[in-house]
């Protein structure tokens, strides 16, 4: 570049000194002043650099704020997104009426806080019942060693039984043995003999009932062994039956799962619900953002890029987070109706993907997120 030329500045004359006027004649002319020429200060080559420097950062500026090229690319945006948090639907699992709900709408509340009480008093008798029901089983259980000795006892008393029958029996044998003998030598009447046979046949009698009533005797003890197996599944059944009625008794009482800020209360003091009847809605203080991508934007998005998002409920108020996951399929593949293009014209929509924004912490305007606010989200996703 060819250095400017400066500009030529005419030295100043000197004074003309006036011509002498005779009195009475006309004074002379005033002599021409020489026109000077202005030319601007002489800037350097610092100022220069400087300057263009400011020009060149201004025009980054403005086509970085545009999103224009060459920065185009370099980050994604869309304004189909949304606050999203884990709004929980607070209902009772037993029926009853309501005898209290100590909170009002919109209220804080921390993990364990009680929002409402069902009338208890069925559940209290409930609870006694199992109660006397375990005592019975337990109290059953505790009898059948006594069952057991007995039986045992029995069986040894049916053992002694069988032995003088059998006694009984070898008497009754002999004594016919003889009797048959001198029978046959005519010294003993058929009336005799027949009288020491029916003897005999008695005591074979008598030693098969012996018999048998020890047999029902040791199936007596089995059958007492059996049984102690069922004792204790009763006693397992009734202490469940007393925990299920010590759940119930539980659940009269409402608390909050987790800490969060409450929606409108439904529930009134003496209104009757169900199991499943909504009384309330809680929002825990966990929230993130959902942004919805076109299918051709996500190309360069992966979890772990930064992003921003701006908030149209608090003045375009600008925060922060960083992309957590990407659903794994787009919006239409979750519809209840799927679109058919099978037949027909047709026309190619861009699909859209959900993208999931974890929210930074340590930033005021967060608190003043609600799910279901609408946003304006963009993801750095470099060159």
């Amino acid at each position: 570049m060819a250095e400017p030329t400066p500009p030529v500045i005419e030295a100043e004359k000197p004074p003309v000194p006036a011509p002498a006027v005779s009195e009475g004649a006309d004074p002379p002319p005033a002599p021409e002043v020489a026109a000077r020429r202005w030319s601007p200060p002489k800037l350097s080559w610092t100022a220069i650099a400087i300057a263009a420097l400011l020009i060149v950062a201004g025009v980054t500026a403005v086509l970085m704020a545009w999103r224009v090229w060459p920065f185009a690319g370099t980050v994604q945006s869309t304004e189909n997104a949304y606050v999203r948090g884990q709004v929980t639907i607070i209902s009772p699992q037993v029926n009853g009426y309501l005898t209290s709900v100590p909170v009002q709408d919109f209220a804080s509340v921390k993990a364990g806080d009680v929002l409402a009480t069902i009338d208890d008093r069925i559940y209290r008798q409930r609870v006694d019942q199992a109660k006397a029901n375990v005592a019975s089983a337990q109290a059953a259980l505790a009898n059948n060693p006594q069952q057991a000795a007995s039986k045992t006892a029995t069986y040894g008393s049916q053992e002694a039984a069988v032995a003088s029958a059998q006694a009984q029996l070898a008497k009754a044998r002999a004594d016919y043995a003889r009797i048959d003998s001198l029978a046959k030598d005519g010294f003993v009447t058929r009336r005799d003999r027949d009288a020491a046979l029916a003897t005999l046949q008695s005591a074979q009698a008598a030693v098969a009932q012996a018999q048998a009533s020890r047999t029902i005797a040791s199936e007596d003890i089995q059958s007492v062994k059996v049984n102690k197996g069922g004792l204790v599944a009763s006693v397992d059944a009734a202490r469940a039956a007393l925990r299920l009625a010590e759940i119930d008794l539980a659940n009269t009482v409402i608390r909050a799962p987790v800490a969060g800020q409450l929606g409108e209360v439904g529930g009134r003091q003496g209104q009757y619900v169900t199991a499943g009847t909504q009384l309330m809605a809680l929002v825990p203080q966990t929230l993130w953002v959902t942004a919805a991508f076109k299918e051709a934007q996500t190309a360069k998005i992966r979890p772990g890029q930064k992003a921003s998002f701006k908030v149209d409920a608090l003045a375009g108020a600008k925060l922060t987070g960083v992309v957590e996951q990407l659903a794994p399929a787009a919006g239409s593949e979750f519809s209840v109706i799927r679109s058919d293009n099978a037949t027909g014209n047709f026309v190619k929509i861009p699909q859209r993907i959900a993208v999931r924004i974890r929210i930074d912490r340590n930033q005021p305007a967060a608190a003043r997120l609600r799910p279901g606010m609408s946003v304006e989200a963009s993801v750095e996703v470099g060159d």
